[in-house]
């Protein structure tokens, strides 16, 4: 074994590895001279003392240059894949990102707006999820959060309440928290209701301040109609709204009537959100009376356009939140008028005038209905909010 060690050594002192001079090359054989060989226009940016062999496969391929002292090749087919294209990272590529770097645009969330666009004398605002379970034909709605709730005091105690209008008696009550206007609830809660009356259903939240003596004070209330295209799909729609304060006026003989009116000069469009009505004086059976209410649009006295609502079954107070929208130019608005109809309809019989209203100039109108369109014209594109007593068509 030592034998052979000490023969080993002598081999590599006898025989050691020579570097080949620059300008000579070695006599080798037709094959090896076809795997050494590089192609005039290859350029590589190793260094000149290191050997590079070319596999034959890749012979017969073009070279490109990228940048400074770096090469890529570029296949002979018809159609280039994308990866074999050359990579440049001069400016002929515009606004593009340089393979390998981090955009940093694709990795933005949308700004949620829900936290931060707080309207002036705001109540506070409301999160809420809804969800409808057709097969089981449950409604599940989770009680998210609430912020920046006007209490009496620091000390702001809340709860919330919710209904399912139009039943006024049953309802769902969430926990009470301690001294926060920003609470947290994440409760959840489950109605049975069936997919035939689910439309014409309100989920009604009452958030209450509860003092001292446990007695409760309205903050705010949110209504939200149930609606075909918000339940649509199989997941939970969070939804924010903000709290509304609740009309302490009693209703008016045959009921009232409220509804946004906004105009904007550059599309010649007014817009009307029909919202709800609350007191109204229907037939005795409510069971198969539906109210709706149509929206006409007059123009010296004359008919222009009509539209309507969807129904809502047996309720004297029912909720709407639609839009419509009419084209009037903004020379018609001293001779146009709108008339609000709230109608009630049974099976099989014509419809019943329940009670109307005209909003317009000084021409057609006074007192609120007169103030609702005056002001409309003063707040071009805002939505003005106002209630509205009805009355029946001999009295207007």
């Amino acid at each position: 074994m030592v034998a052979s060690c000490c023969l080993w050594k002598r081999l590599c002192v006898k025989f050691p590895y020579e570097e080949l001079p620059r300008g000579t090359t070695a006599a080798s054989s037709p094959q090896e001279d076809k795997l050494c060989r590089l192609p005039a226009r290859t350029q590589t940016s190793r260094p000149l003392g290191m050997p590079f062999v070319v596999p034959p496969s890749l012979q017969s391929r073009n070279w490109v240059p990228l940048h400074s002292r770096e090469w890529a090749q570029v296949p002979q087919g018809p159609c280039q894949a994308p990866e074999f294209l050359p990579h440049t990272t001069g400016s002929n590529l515009g606004n593009t990102c340089t393979v390998g770097t981090i955009n940093p645009e694709l990795y933005k969330f949308p700004e949620d707006k829900s936290e931060t666009d707080l309207p002036e004398g705001c109540r506070g605002r409301l999160w809420f999820s809804v969800e409808y379970q057709q097969e089981a034909e449950r409604l599940l709605v989770g009680l998210i959060k609430a912020q920046w709730l006007q209490g009496p005091s620091e000390t702001c105690c809340p709860l919330v309440k919710l209904h399912l209008l139009p039943d006024e008696r049953r309802f769902r009550q969430s926990k009470t928290k301690r001294k926060t206007a920003n609470p947290q609830f994440d409760e959840h809660f489950i109605f049975q209701v069936s997919s035939k009356s689910i439309s014409q259903m309100v989920l009604r939240f009452s958030v209450y301040h509860v003092d001292r003596q446990r007695k409760h004070q309205l903050l705010g209330q949110v209504l939200f109609p149930l609606k075909n295209e918000i339940l649509a799909g199989d997941c939970p729609h969070i939804i924010w709204r903000d709290l509304e304060a609740e009309s302490l006026e009693p209703p008016s003989e045959f009921g009232d009537l409220q509804f946004c009116l906004s105009y904007n000069d550059c599309l010649s469009r007014l817009t009307v959100v029909v919202l709800r009505a609350k007191g109204l004086r229907l037939l005795e059976d409510r069971t198969f009376v539906s109210v709706f209410v149509k929206v006409s649009l007059m123009n010296h006295n004359k008919f222009v356009k009509c539209k309507r609502t969807s129904a809502v079954l047996g309720s004297a107070n029912p909720v709407y939140s639609e839009t419509f929208n009419f084209r009037i130019e903004p020379t018609e608005l001293d001779t146009a008028s709108l008339c609000l109809t709230v109608l009630q309809s049974t099976e099989g019989d014509k419809s019943q005038q329940v009670g109307r209203v005209v909003v317009g100039p000084y021409m057609y109108a006074r007192g609120r209905d007169l103030e609702h369109w005056t002001e409309m014209l003063s707040k071009p594109k805002e939505l003005v909010k106002c209630w509205h007593a009805l009355c029946h068509a001999t009295e207007s």
